[in-house]
């Protein structure tokens, strides 16, 4: 029995061993074959992303020495019809703080419908503005501007 048990040891240790360089000597050739194509790519890639990179640090250091400056038309004051003038008030004001206020006086009043987020149900305020029951806030910010002059 001892003789058994010594024979299918030899037996598979050198058929592992052949078989181990010949795994090793099969990969080693495939991997070699990709890396020498992918070694360029690898060089070209980096080249690209760092050359933006050096590009964007410095365009990031100068915005924020530099004021960000409003666009004018925006920032210039418009007076609200009177439609409008019951939910922002009378007075003249630009279009992005007129958008503020409706927003404002839209959660105030739980307008926003519960199930679509982007529709607004109109109140009898908002509908002398809207002209119709709902509006998406898409279409709310071209309604407003209708009334304002």
């Amino acid at each position: 029995m001892a003789t058994a048990k010594k024979a299918p040891a030899k037996k598979a240790a050198p058929a592992k061993k052949a078989a181990a360089p010949a795994k090793k000597a099969a990969p080693a050739k495939k991997a070699a074959a990709p890396a020498k194509k992918a070694a360029p790519a690898k060089k070209a890639a980096p080249a690209k992303k760092a050359a933006p990179a050096k590009k964007a640090a410095p365009a990031k250091k100068a915005a924020p020495a530099k004021k960000r400056t409003p666009n004018a038309a925006f920032m210039k004051a418009m007076t609200p019809s009177a439609a409008l003038a019951a939910i922002v008030g009378s007075n003249p004001l630009p279009r992005t703080e007129v958008t503020k206020q409706v927003w404002a006086y839209i959660k105030k009043n739980k307008l926003q419908d519960e199930v679509n987020r982007r529709m607004i149900n109109a109140d009898a305020k908002l509908k002398e503005i809207f002209k119709k029951a709902q509006a998406s806030m898409f279409e709310m910010t071209k309604m407003i501007n209708d009334h304002l002059k």
